[in-house]
Formats: structure tokens, sequence, C-alpha cells
């Protein structure tokens, strides 16, 4: 902030915050990284090592001149069995991310690229894949400058930092949760996140075409996006391809233009096929997408995700644990897979019904589709549009097959936003993101590691809650007495976890109980933030234009 202070004046405080929080990303490059630091290692390896043809096979027989003609070399004609546990489950283009940043990574380290070294390590390899992020993340920078532009600054203050622009830009740039997930734990969320703001931007910024463009690649980079696709589709149809509405609201059916249609048809078909087109004349879009949506592996993830299944499997728990103590179960029938075992795998509910793919999916729709409603039939512009993205991804997320925790920024990030420009979405904001930001906690379970989540997490939440206050400080408080007290036993639980349990006789007999109290504790404040963003949204009055936005 030393620093923020001597470029005000030339106006360079935005890229003052972006140096700034580079240069903290550089200081946790020797920290912990997890799995996902090797899994994407071994994804260099395999798109540098191997034929595009072998890129989703895990094992084959080998199958020679099945390959159409201009396949072969580069493609390759044969397949031949996976190495690592880790296979490519992302979709092609970031495949062909991979790929590319294999052919900078070869001038570090051509150790790291050779398939066979399982769980290869060495100080160049870090720095490569941990500079390769911060090194990408200028998509993200960029996004969060082309969306500071869509911020509506009638609150503007006299000073910088009370400036609605300059708080969106430490909200988004210093989020807690993107600097412990990318720069930690190790992920690529940085760049992606800025293809979806960017994306957003657009849409703001009445682009149309373009912020369909970023949203198409988006999705063929990471496919975890679908989950906002009904967003953009509605609010692309109602907003670009219908021309004009109604004095009150409601859609004029006869200014529906074809041609916008096909140009949005266009893009899609144009985009999909650059992405999926190889794979579709090597005849192996049904493997891509057996990788993309692997069905197998069980309702939950290792560490539930602080959702609607994680108190259902929480209560399961509780009632079986009372059925066992009134003898009302037999222990010879309860399933063996654990949900909290760690392992990601499928298993049966002890008491209530167990819970299938299908289920998931019907909850879910059923879940957004109120959201669509209103984003079609009361339109709000495309802040409306912003609130239908964000339900959508909360709704998934509180929903959705084997849903990671880390999928919580996908609503946490666009809904920044929302907060500098009502009160009532910054009460919403605060809440869902100090809840889902504590919840990745246990992402980072290393000793070295502890500090530096406190402390980080601290300093945001602070600087979100007191930045916040003081631009809605004419307003009413930001929480109520309940949201308070629910906020404030956050301190108390991590307390618990991490430095009473562990000394506790509990510790070897119930290893599982930390976790269980993080998931379902963040999954009541969560739950709690997505009924009020659905409340606002269902009870807002529509934008009542006779033009479209």
């Amino acid at each position: 902030m030393a620093v923020l202070g001597t470029v005000t004046g030339s106006g360079n405080w935005f890229s003052a915050l972006a140096i700034g929080v580079t240069l903290l990303k550089c200081l946790l490059i020797p920290t912990y990284h997890s799995t996902d630091f090797e899994v994407h290692r071994n994804w260099l390896a395999i798109t540098h090592s191997l034929p595009v043809s072998q890129w989703y096979y895990e094992e084959q027989k080998p199958a020679r001149n099945k390959t159409p003609w201009f396949s072969r070399g580069l493609w390759g004609d044969e397949a031949k069995e996976a190495t690592s546990e880790w296979t490519l489950d992302y979709p092609p283009f970031f495949a062909w991310f991979e790929y590319v940043l294999s052919h900078v990574a070869k001038y570090f380290d051509r150790e790291m690229l050779n398939v066979h070294n399982l769980n290869y390590f060495s100080s160049r390899t870090l720095f490569f894949q941990r500079f390769s992020v911060i090194f990408t993340d200028a998509l993200f920078v960029y996004a969060v400058h082309e969306c500071c532009k869509c911020i509506d600054g009638k609150k503007a203050g006299k000073e910088l930092t009370e400036k609605p622009k300059f708080i969106l830009s430490v909200l988004l740039l210093w989020n807690f949760g993107l600097l412990i997930v990318d720069h930690i734990h190790f992920q690529y969320n940085g760049f992606l996140f800025g293809l979806m703001l960017l994306s957003v931007a657009r849409l703001f910024q009445k682009r149309h075409m373009e912020g369909a463009f970023f949203f198409a690649v988006l999705l063929h980079f990471k496919h975890i996006y679908l989950y906002v696709a009904p967003a953009y589709g509605i609010y692309l149809l109602r907003s670009y391809c219908f021309t004009a509405s109604k004095s009150d609201g409601s859609v004029r059916w006869n200014s529906f233009s074809f041609v916008r249609v096909i140009s949005l048809g266009l893009i899609v078909f144009l985009v999909s096929a650059l992405s999926l087109g190889p794979f579709l004349a090597l005849n192996q879009l049904p493997q891509v997408f057996s990788r993309l949506f692997p069905f197998k592996r069980g309702l939950c993830h290792a560490y539930w995700a602080p959702n609607f299944w994680a108190l259902y499997n929480s209560l399961d728990k509780v009632l079986s644990v009372i059925g066992l103590e009134l003898k009302l179960l037999d222990p010879k029938k309860i399933p063996k897979a654990s949900m909290t075992s760690g392992l990601v795998q499928q298993f049966q509910h002890t008491v209530l019904p167990s819970v299938t793919p299908l289920a998931t999916l019907i909850c879910t729709l059923i879940a957004i589709l109120p959201s669509i409603f209103c984003l079609w039939f009361k339109p709000q512009g495309p802040r409306g549009f912003l609130r239908c993205l964000i339900l959508c991804a909360l709704s998934s997320f509180m929903f959705g097959w084997h849903v990671h925790e880390k999928a919580i920024l996908i609503a946490v990030l666009p809904m920044s936003l929302l907060s500098v420009e009502k009160a009532g979405d910054a009460s919403i904001f605060l809440i869902l993101t100090t809840t889902g930001h504590y919840s990745l906690f246990p992402l980072l379970f290393t000793a070295p590691e502890l500090p530096i989540k406190i402390l980080l997490m601290l300093l945001f939440t602070i600087y979100s809650i007191s930045s916040l206050k003081t631009l809605f400080r004419k307003e009413k408080p930001l929480f109520n007495w309940m949201e308070t007290f629910y906020l404030l036993g956050l301190g108390p639980l991590e307390v618990c976890c991490e430095f009473v349990f562990p000394f506790t006789s509990w510790k070897l007999k119930y290893p599982f109980i930390p976790l269980l109290l993080t998931s379902v504790y963040c999954a009541v404040g969560i739950t709690y933030a997505w009924f009020r963003l659905y409340v606002s949204v269902l009870t807002g009055p529509p934008v009542s234009k006779t033009k479209k936005q």
C-alpha cells in the first residue's frame, strides 16, 4: 500500500496492485504443492512425448494404420499403455495449452517431459511450472481491468481507496482463494477465470459476439464452466437474438433475428470444430467424453465440498450412528465404503437413499430453472445476467455430482462485481466469500502453510469487510446479529480443527471429524448465501426498456 500511495497521483494504481500481487505470487513459489503439480507435469509429458491419438487413452492394444492419413506422424497411428494414474481429463484446448507449454519447458528441464518419469521433481521444474501460472495470469489481470470499466461509479468517494473500481480490483486481483489454489496448491485457474471475466465484460459492453466467443473458448479449456452455460445461452438469446422489447420489458417476438442466431451458432460450431474435430476424425470422441465426465468417481470428492450433499451425507452418518447405538441397524449390512476415507469412490448411504448422477442432474436443473426463468421474463440487463450466472454456478455447486471444493470460486469471483454496487449484494458476497474461502483451508494441510493461509485469509477478509462497509456506510449494516455470529464462529472452528483435535484421542478413531465439521459448517453459510441471492433475484424489479440492452 505504501507503493500504491506514490503512484496514486499519476493514476497507475491498477498497475501497482497487479505488480504487488505478482511479487506475492513469486514469494509463494517454494511453498507446498499438491498432487495437481504432478498431474500437470505429467500432462506436459503426455502432450510432448505422445502423439495426439494417445492423449486421452489409458490402455489400448496396438492398432496400426487405423487413423486417417492426415493424422499420422504428429498424430500417431498406434496407442500404448499409459504410464501414470494422472490421465488427461481436461478438454482439448487445455491439452494443446499443455503442448505449447511443453515446448518452453524443454529449455528448463527435459526430464520433466519424459512420460516414464513418474513423480519427477526438480528445482527447474518447480520454477517453470510456478512461473507458467504467474505468466498466464496476465490474461486475468487484463480481464479485471476490463471489468472495472463496467462498474457504476456513482458511489465513488473522494479517496482512491473508497472508489468502487479500486475495491473491485483488490477483491479480484488479490482474491485469497485464487491465490492459494493456483499459487500454493497449484492449478491454472487464473487465465481461465480471465476468459470468463473477459466474456462477462464484453457482454456488459454490448459486444455480444466477443462475449460468446470467449465463453465458447473457455468451455473447451475446462468443461466445469458448463455450470454457467445456461445463463449465457438464455441471455444471448433474449438480449441479442431478440432486438427489441415491449414497454413492460417482455420480449417482442417479431424482433427475432435469424442472422444473429446463425452468427452465434457459427461461433460455437467453429470453436467446437477446432477443439473436437481432430478427435472426431480419430473416432475418439466417446473416449474424450468418458474422461471429461467420469461418473464412476462417486457423489462427493475425497474432501466433501460444502454443499447440500455434505449436509445429506452428514445426516446419513448421524442416523447410522444412532441406528447402531439403538441396535436398529445391523453392523454387517452397513456399506464398507466410507465417505470420509479420503478415497474417490462410489458408495452407498446407510440410512438415507443413495444418490445417483441422474438425481443430482435433476436437482441441479430444478435449482437453476427459477434463475433462468427470471432472466427471460424479468430482464435486468447485464447485471441480471451476472446474477443468473452466479446462481447457476452456486446451484451446480450445491447439487452437482462429484463437486470439487475449488468450484466455489466460479461464484465468488463474478460476485465481486456485484458487491461494489449494492449493499445487499455486498452482504451476500462477504458471507459467500468468507465461508467459501475458509472451506478451502483443508487443501493446505501442511504445517508450514498454516500461518500463511491464516494470515492471507485474515488480511483479505478484513479488507473486504472494511472496504465494503466504508463504501456503504450511509446504508444499513451489512450483517445482522445472526450473520455476524456465524462468521465469527469460523475462528473457534479453526482453533478446534487445527490446534485442539490433533491432541485428542479421537484423532486415530475419527480422523475425518475436522473435514466433516469444516464441510458442514461452511455448507450452512454457502446455502444461506445462495438462498439470499435467489430471494433478491426473484423479488427484484425488471428493467423496462423498449430497446434491448
